[in-house]
């Protein structure tokens, strides 16, 4: 007698559209090549224990405004970098997910979150799906004593792991990593579309049914994402990466999700032997070995969810030997570098069309803001003219396609941030000066457009 065909479906692993079959492009995303093969979930009993959002009533309709929100809702790590990323402390039953690569810290960061919360009496449960308690231990070791607040389950069956949750009832738990939890509701393998999807769903109604805060840890991809669906990064209150070179001393941890603080807040670190270390001072850090009186070098500042930030841009213009010139950026949108340099060749008249060149944001930071378009266009033109700017000049300001220079965000924030390391001249647009004048001793230099900074600088 021949075998039942066993049932599969196809999941985009991008956004996590179902379908019956194998299509080249996703309907939902959009994007190509992104279905995978997995057999279809069964309609089985749930062992893994999953709790509702109320548990023990129905759902109740209930008014907006009789709704009360207690204050003290959140638990400090006193890991000041980490706090302020996750908007003021960890709330109590959310779901973070914390992505980056291998190596880069996510581990060690997440296992001082544990210290430094068993030191304050919290009860936290530590599970870990690819090491051993032995490991964990060996590393725990380096970063101090743990009490007997801390707890470790070395698991992968979720239907377990949902039992100890529910019998110890730690604060916070940590799941090292969701790729390879297990719940066997679910027919295919640890890792796949369906599993990843499935656990965090069951880890979501936990954090929000006992009101106990979840870390999840998730591999990234070759692309820099959360490896499995994308709906993953919706179903979670708060997504946190790790940029940065895993073989350079610092990490920068970003929020790029944050349903209770602001989005794209930053926290800088650096590895150490006792684990990963907060800078106090960013800024001061990023410029630390900057070139003096170097062509192609422009210090701006750029904000970082609610921080100013400075960091130095560096451009490299040189004649191209080859018919088609090479351009090429490190840390910010390529296109935008294009962008610019047509600007400069079609406003104020300076022939880049023959030249390679490079533009690079130092300290491994990738920034988009348009607030640092002033920095790229300066850094070029100086690098092509071979004239340094000057140790003492911060820039910033959005560049139009017109040559115009547009008012940015939080521009005497960057002001205060430039004068408190010791800077002395600031070019902004011509519209922020009066605010940047207020309370500061900085000079002020207002621009309409590109051609006066220009004017400014070359004089």
């Amino acid at each position: 007698m021949a075998k039942a065909k066993k049932e599969t479906i196809f999941f985009c692993q991008s956004c996590g559209y179902e379908s019956a079959k194998w299509m080249g492009q996703c309907p939902g995303c959009r994007e190509w090549n992104t279905f995978v093969e997995e057999p279809a979930a069964k309609s089985v009993k749930n062992k893994s224990g999953a709790v509702s959002m109320r548990p023990g009533s129905k759902a109740e309709v209930s008014i907006l405004s009789e709704v009360s929100v207690s204050e003290g809702e959140r638990l400090y790590t006193d890991i000041g970098e980490l706090d302020r990323v996750l908007g003021g402390g960890i709330v109590k039953g959310s779901l973070i997910l914390v992505g980056g690569d291998p190596g880069i810290g996510k581990s060690t960061l997440l296992l001082q979150v544990c210290h430094r919360l068993s030191e304050k009496s919290h009860r936290v449960l530590y599970v870990s799906g690819e090491e051993s308690k032995a490991q964990i231990k060996m590393r725990a070791d380096r970063i101090g004593s743990f009490g007997d607040k801390m707890l470790l389950l070395c698991e992968t069956d979720l239907g377990d792991i949902s039992e100890a949750i529910r019998k110890e009832q730690p604060e916070v738990v940590i799941i090292d990593s969701i790729q390879t939890m297990y719940n066997e509701d679910v027919t295919s393998a640890p890792g796949s579309v369906s599993q990843v999807r499935e656990s965090t769903a069951v880890l979501l109604q936990l954090a929000k049914g006992l009101g106990t805060s979840v870390f999840i840890v998730g591999h990234v991809t070759k692309e820099g994402t959360v490896a499995g669906p994308r709906v993953l990064e919706h179903m979670v209150d708060t997504v946190l990466y790790f940029e940065g070179d895993r073989h350079a001393s610092y990490r920068v941890l970003r929020a790029v999700k944050n349903r209770f603080g602001s989005t794209n807040e930053i926290g800088v670190f650096e590895m150490q032997e006792k684990g990963l270390m907060e800078v106090k001072n960013p800024s001061e850090y990023m410029l630390s070995g900057r070139p003096e009186n170097a062509g192609g070098c422009v210090v701006v500042c750029t904000m970082e969810g609610t921080r100013p930030l400075l960091i130095e841009i560096q451009a490299l213009v040189c004649h191209s030997n080859f018919g088609l010139p090479r351009r090429q950026a490190t840390g910010t949108d390529f296109n935008r570098v294009n962008l610019l340099m047509a600007v400069l060749e079609k406003r104020i008249g300076v022939q880049l069309g023959s030249c390679d060149a490079y533009v690079n944001i130092t300290g491994g930071l990738k920034v988009t803001e348009p607030a640092i378009d002033m920095g790229i266009v300066l850094a070029v033109l100086s690098s092509f003219k071979n004239k340094p700017l000057g140790d003492k000049l911060v820039a910033f300001g959005e560049v139009g396609l017109s040559g115009e220079v547009r008012a940015v965000t939080g521009a005497l924030q960057r002001v205060k941030e430039a004068e408190k390391l010791g800077f002395t001249t600031c070019i902004v647009p011509f519209v922020s000066v009066d605010e940047c004048k207020k309370n500061s001793e900085i000079e002020i230099i207002g621009v309409k457009n590109v051609q006066e900074a220009i004017d400014y600088i070359l004089k």
